[in-house]
């Protein structure tokens, strides 16, 4: 699991397509952006796992046929610059928001707009994505923690301050680029039980000063 929060940005040095996957070395900007083999760390919003380095502080990654589909490295090259971060330990500090580096679909930024110091940047993103959206949310683009200024169907809205303009790659991308989203998870679970049919009252006490360790009881766990 992720919190949002980009520690580092890099560059991908090569892109090796094998077997309907593609494997990345990417090399990032921080020295310190210490990974152990096996560990996983988010690329661009993606979860991947670091399966070797070489001499020169690169580290390989695969990204395999269903990320490929699904995210925007379906068009990753050699020179795109991407945000990292390493999975948050246990205990850690939950600055962001969670994120799992799951991407939901690849976006395309529209427009950008200037609100005082910050932009506004809207971007277009499957319609099927819209009950997974609600303004004053939590969303992640390229992996970044990002509140939900609008939500509209076939287009979301984020604010992005100075300091992810120039921590990130946000200040890179422009109207056309693709872009990874990630919904809140809350949201996921929320959305595939009102989908499945399950009724309000089946995982909601009925009694508001039932204790919690009595609701997880009746609920079988």
């Amino acid at each position: 699991m992720f919190t949002g929060l980009i520690e580092t940005t890099g560059v991908i040095a090569s892109v090796s397509l094998r077997g309907g996957a593609a494997e990345l070395l990417v090399k990032p900007d921080a020295a310190d952006f210490v990974v152990e083999i096996g560990a996983s760390v988010s690329v661009d919003g993606v979860c991947l796992t670091l399966e070797r380095r070489d001499g020169a502080g690169g580290l390989f990654f695969t990204a395999v046929a269903e990320t490929l589909g699904r995210a925007s490295f379906n068009r990753a090259f050699a020179g795109r610059r991407v945000n990292m971060e390493r999975a948050m330990p246990a205990g850690g500090r939950l600055d962001g928001h969670i994120v799992l580096g799951h991407v939901d679909a690849a976006g395309r930024i529209v427009y950008d707009e200037k609100a005082g110091v910050s932009v506004v940047r809207t971007i277009e993103i499957p319609e099927d994505l819209y009950p997974l959206t609600a303004e004053k949310g939590s969303i992640a683009v390229d992996g970044i923690s990002l509140t939900v200024v609008r939500a509209e169907r076939g287009s979301v809205s984020i604010s992005l301050i100075p300091a992810t303009m120039a921590g990130t790659t946000m200040g890179d991308k422009k109207a056309g680029d693709g872009v990874n989203i990630e919904c809140d998870v809350l949201a996921r679970y929320i959305y595939g039980m009102i989908r499945a049919g399950v009724p309000v009252n089946s995982v909601l006490p009925v009694n508001r000063k039932e204790a919690l360790v009595d609701k997880m009881e009746r609920l079988g766990y």
